[in-house]
């Protein structure tokens, strides 16, 4: 997860065409579908806060985690934005969500943007959705979302360019993937280049996103081991049947 560190300065450019708003409404939906007395969450991987913030809004009180400072830094930032009605309702740590123990539980998890695709390894996995179990209140619920194997492998990722600027500089960040087929992986190499308006200098940044495409009898054996039940899953922001075109699943499951 150290892979955020270098350019989370940039993230909220990179990433500001995707709709945090829709997306925090499609959890409140789950929510008040599967636990609808939800009032407390933790986010294990809350990147900038932008989920937190949202939900927050929506009436919970948010408890975000992650790894990266820089990312928590801007989370914060986000915060003091806030009415201080909002912004008592966030809270935010760092911390590793393969190992993080908080002193309290809450009535529901959740891990957006495919950051258990980020776990990469068995042990990994196995550790994040311990971590998830042990902060819920009996009868909680998990919601995260993946990459879906069947999907990765019959839609293969390909390389894709994005170009994005503000009033203070261009971002244009290539990915390029390498397929690992024994170990259900995909190395995504970015290149990301910014070119400040200013000076015209271009920074470059070379990073390799490592992400894990997993699939349903994986998870099934993964919830079994953390006593853990599936309660549904599907394809995120629809809810429509996972399938062969469904790279982004979402499951959601039942402490």
């Amino acid at each position: 997860m150290k892979v955020f560190a270098n350019y989370a300065r940039y993230y909220n450019l990179l990433y500001r065409d995707k709709d945090y708003a829709t997306e925090a409404n499609f959890v409140n939906q789950l929510l008040q579908s599967y636990a609808p007395g939800t009032e407390s969450i933790i986010e294990l991987g809350c990147g900038t806060g932008a989920h937190a913030a949202l939900l927050a809004q929506a009436g919970y009180e948010v408890y975000g985690v992650d790894l990266s400072a820089d990312m928590l830094e801007q989370a914060q930032t986000r915060s003091l934005t806030l009415p201080p009605a909002l912004a008592c309702q966030l809270n935010f740590s760092q911390g590793d969500i393969r190992n993080v123990r908080l002193e309290r539980k809450f009535d529901a998890a959740i891990s957006l943007f495919h950051v258990f695709s980020y776990q990469t390894s068995n042990d990994d996995l196995q550790a994040a959705f311990a971590t998830a179990k042990y902060h819920l209140k009996p009868g909680g619920v998990f919601i995260f979302d993946c990459w879906y194997g069947p999907a990765v492998l019959s839609d293969r990722p390909t390389v894709r360019v994005k170009r994005l600027e503000d009033e203070e500089i261009i971002v244009t960040r290539i990915a390029e993937p390498i397929m690992d087929f024994n170990d259900n992986l995909v190395d995504v190499n970015y290149q990301v280049f910014i070119q400040s308006k200013d000076s015209g200098t271009v920074e470059q940044i070379h990073e390799t996103h490592k992400m894990r495409y997993l699939f349903k009898p994986e998870i099934d054996l993964l919830l079994k081991e953390n006593a853990l039940e599936l309660i549904t899953y599907g394809e995120w922001m629809t809810g429509k049947k996972a399938g062969a075109n469904t790279w982004q699943v979402f499951f959601v499951i039942r402490g």
